[in-house]
């Protein structure tokens, strides 16, 4: 089913943005917490992997 990768590739492409607008907010508001940015870098790796795929 196409429609359905293209669906859950939109769907963590909205996720990681949303997991970086909540790491800069945690960032800001109690200081940087490394553990946070290594999940979100993990989470943009898993992303971009996704994105991949779907191209091939």
């Amino acid at each position: 089913m196409p429609g359905s990768t293209h669906g859950s590739t939109k769907t963590m492409g909205v996720l990681t943005v949303g997991g970086l607008v909540a790491v800069t907010a945690y960032s800001v508001a109690l200081g940087s917490n490394g553990w946070l940015w290594f999940g979100w870098v993990v989470l943009v790796l898993l992303t971009l992997g996704m994105v991949v795929s779907r191209g091939n």
